[in-house]
């Protein structure tokens, strides 16, 4: 569920009409529910009621934008961060240090010292030489830290291959089956507390069944590291509960996955960790874009929008479906192709798509756009970087500025010798 609703005939966010935002704020432009984040928030919270000891630590690299991280940072959420840029954002949200979890396969020297300094709860380590390597510098520091190992299940999440990551020829975590006795040789390291294990699949999971069958296998290594000897008191369990993108779709939602997990987990006596990314941000956004022209094509008209892959990548990057409606549909329908102004093919948003039927100068939304949306956009064509909206009730305020093409020229530098 979210709060972008028809009313009168114009849609609105929440109580904000989306004519009134680009209005002001100029086309493309991100809009995100605050209703519908901290809905989604609680929601998924009260779906892990059946777990005895839960922790979330919410994935920025879904949607990092303060204020988003602000609203989830008041709904007692964590982060789980894979930079050190996303680290210092989430602690400006008002995020508790040792609510965040620091992921990521390439973690540098720098930023395992600054998360370090900065008293983060739990580093996920993906790989012994990681562990090796944050060891030393803990120890200089003359600190411990607190530690889960990443293992990769070696299962296939069912999702897109370049959003798939636990199966055995992707880059994340260690092997399985080296996997406790990595464990047990960081366990003897000084500056480490290894705590416990990690694991993630992937994102946009649409079956419960691939996690179910990873966290099985990461319950039978957990009892084999205890009866090793070694302390295993965290399981972080991952994200990548998907979320309906096409109007109708209908997928394992937060109650099916939390009564999964916790059958799963209830003889393990752990504290069971969660980072939730898409689940909590996907529906809350949407991306409001401006109809340029429609101009004839072979076989369908082609509807050019002002927003473009730069803006919102996902059909590029990943072919992903986004629903696309007019802001003021007038009832009638036809089948077109939406596409973006860059000069590539690839920036098509939608090929024979049935839709509102809409002419130059109307407003169209993307739907689902609240996750992997702004936070991948980029200047590509030298076009500016999209702004970000948010929404409470009847109130609304720019979230992230525009930044213009002049602002980016301006810090560059030609050399003297050009």
């Amino acid at each position: 569920m979210d709060h972008f609703s028809y009313n009168s005939g114009v849609l609105h966010a929440e109580e904000v009409p989306l004519p009134a935002i680009a209005a002001a704020v100029g086309t493309p432009v991100y809009v995100y529910s605050r209703a519908t984040l901290t809905r989604h928030a609680r929601v998924f919270r009260e779906a892990l009621s059946g777990i005895a000891r839960v922790e979330i630590a919410f994935a920025v690299k879904s949607n990092p934008n303060l204020a988003v991280l602000r609203v989830l940072a008041n709904e007692g959420y964590g982060a789980d961060v894979v930079s050190q840029g996303e680290m210092d954002r989430a602690l400006a949200a008002g995020m508790a240090a040792e609510a965040i979890v620091f992921s990521g396969v390439g973690k540098t020297g720098s930023e395992l010292s600054a998360a370090l300094d900065a008293g983060i709860g739990q580093f996920n380590l993906e790989s012994e030489e990681e562990g090796v390597e944050l060891a030393e510098i803990a120890t200089a520091k003359g600190l411990r830290a607190v530690c889960a190992l990443r293992v990769n299940p070696d299962v296939d999440a069912g999702t897109h291959a370049k959003i798939s990551t636990g199966k055995a020829d992707n880059k994340f975590g260690v092997a399985y089956d080296r996997a406790a006795a990595i464990y047990g040789r960081l366990s003897s390291l000084p500056g480490l507390e290894m705590r416990g294990l990690a694991v993630h699949i992937g994102s946009q999971i649409t079956t419960l069944e691939p996690s179910r069958a990873a966290f099985v296998k990461m319950g039978e290594l957990m009892r084999a590291i205890r009866v090793a000897g070694h302390t295993v008191s965290h399981m972080d369990l991952g994200g990548g509960l998907g979320v309906p993108y096409r109007a109708g779709e209908v997928l394992p939602g937060p109650a099916e996955y939390g009564a999964m997990v916790a059958d799963v987990v209830r003889d393990w006596d752990a504290t069971i960790c969660f980072e939730p990314g898409r689940v909590i941000t996907g529906n809350s956004g949407v991306l409001i874009t401006e109809v340029i022209r429609v101009k004839p094509g072979a076989s369908a008209p082609f509807v050019v929008v002002d927003a473009a892959m730069n803006d919102l990548v996902r059909p590029a990057m990943y072919d992903a479906w986004h629903d696309f409606a007019a802001v003021a549909p007038s009832g009638e329908r036809f089948t077109a192709h939406i596409v973006g102004p860059i000069c590539e093919s690839s920036d098509t948003f939608a090929m024979n798509r049935e839709t509102d039927r809409v002419v130059a100068g109307d407003l169209a939304v993307f739907r689902t756009a609240g996750a992997y949306g702004a936070t991948m956009a980029n200047t590509y064509n030298s076009r500016p970087l999209v702004p970000e909206t948010m929404v409470d009730g009847a109130k609304w305020a720019v979230v992230a500025d525009r930044i213009q093409p002049a602002t980016i020229l301006a810090a560059e530098r030609v050399p003297e010798w050009l």
